[in-house]
């Protein structure tokens, strides 16, 4: 016999390798601050989102004051400055609310992208007028942020949009519409991305920020989604919205710059909600199969299980070693868009791979509603999707790679 399959079936385990180890490489980017910072999320999300979220799920959207118990208890704007009423902390302690919030499965809740995408353009680019009227108010949770990119002839290409903006005097004309706005049945202020001069292509795009209960500004209906069920997405619609010049995000036609600069954090956010949901599956697989019975066995006893998982568990601790790298450059200023690629990319297409995987080793009861595992399933299929599809990805990193059209020589 092969000796090393020998020790293989001889060797023995402590007792502790019994109970499932989570993290098999130590995450040094992580603080006593930030498990600190995680408990309480695991608190907040125990007591305030977790009791409500069938009942979110059934109506599509969340209860409004669960944004101002956030506010309150200071989950919301960690990386603004303290100035604006936020934390002033780097996107580490983002990241710890945007895994809790997936592990929890609390999929409505869209601070990840009021905190963490809204926010942080206005504090980058906005005037001080425009950050003092809105961060605070985001802040404490009294105003709910959205960013409306997407529009019915438009998807990932953003040059292409087709809402207007025409200045008059002083002010701005807006006309157009926009889907699968997330947050937006909820939004006190869209971020709106606008042509300002629909003849000079990327050179034309502007950011300018409108408010709830400006005159021909209309939300449409809560759209009826195959997952995500309680996250209030909707359509915007713009008949002549007149709003101040004031309300221009930075500078005119410098919107799609803009963009570029904040879409490698945005991809990221979606790496991170892919392995924290991704490990969350398996967590609540390995429970599952210990208890459930076949032929007079635990499943989890059958080969096929055990390596299944062991499978899954391998995919998620190197999609963690690769998400916490990308953090740390996130955080140092040095994440490029083809490296956040390749973790969208990569992170997303696993996440599908290990829920699928779960999914089936749950059996039938993988397909029912109230098994989490079920409600993960769907929620994830979007990951690959928005934020830039997949497709979209490999064309950006191939691009990076010198290859294609638009290409770019490897540095």
């Amino acid at each position: 016999m092969d000796c090393f399959a020998s020790l293989a079936m001889t060797e023995t385990f402590p007792a502790e390798a019994k109970h499932p180890r989570r993290i098999m490489i130590e995450r040094s980017i992580f603080t006593e601050d930030h498990t600190l910072f995680r408990d309480m999320v695991r608190r907040f999300l125990d007591e305030h989102a977790k009791p409500h979220h069938e009942k979110w799920e059934a109506q599509g959207y969340v209860d409004r004051d669960v944004w101002l118990k956030a506010g309150e208890q200071g989950l919301l704007l960690p990386t603004v400055s303290t100035d604006y009423g936020g934390a002033g902390a780097t996107e580490a302690m983002s990241s710890v609310l945007i895994e809790e919030v997936a592990r929890a499965n609390t999929s409505g809740l869209g601070f990840g992208l009021h905190n963490d995408i809204v926010a942080p353009y206005i504090e980058s680019y906005g005037s001080d007028a425009q950050k003092k009227k809105y961060l605070p108010a985001m802040a404490r949770g009294e105003k709910i942020g959205a960013i409306a990119m997407t529009e019915p002839g438009t998807g990932s290409d953003l040059q292409g949009v087709r809402t207007t903006a025409r200045r008059d005097g002083d002010h701005w004309i807006i006309n157009g519409s926009k889907t699968f706005i997330t947050n937006g049945w909820h939004a006190d202020l869209v971020i709106v991305v606008t042509k300002t001069d629909v003849n000079a292509g990327a050179k034309g795009v502007s950011l300018i920020i409108v408010d709830e209960g400006t005159p021909g500004f209309r939300k449409g209906k809560r759209l009826k989604k195959v997952g995500l069920k309680s996250q209030d997405t909707s359509e915007l619609f713009f008949d002549d919205v007149r709003v101040p010049a004031d309300n221009l995000l930075g500078k005119e036609g410098e919107g799609f710059i803009y963009l570029m600069q904040k879409l490698p954090w945005e991809r990221l956010q979606i790496a991170i909600t892919a392995h924290a949901s991704a490990q969350a599956a398996i967590d609540h697989t390995v429970q599952y199969v210990q208890d459930r019975k076949a032929f007079g066995s635990p499943i989890g006893e059958f080969q096929n299980t055990r390596y299944k998982l062991a499978e899954c568990q391998t995919e998620v601790e190197v999609g963690r070693v690769f998400v916490d790298k990308c953090l740390e450059m996130q955080i140092a200023g040095t994440l490029d868009s083809a490296t956040a690629s390749m973790a969208k990319l990569w992170l997303s297409e696993m996440q599908g791979r290990v829920l699928d995987t779960c999914v089936q080793l749950h059996g039938g009861y993988g397909f029912m509603w109230e098994y989490p595992v079920a409600q993960a399933y769907a929620d994830a299929r979007v990951q690959r999707i928005y934020g830039g599809t997949s497709e979209i990805m490999k064309e950006l990193i191939s691009r990076q790679m010198g290859l294609g059209a638009g290409k770019k020589k490897p540095a």
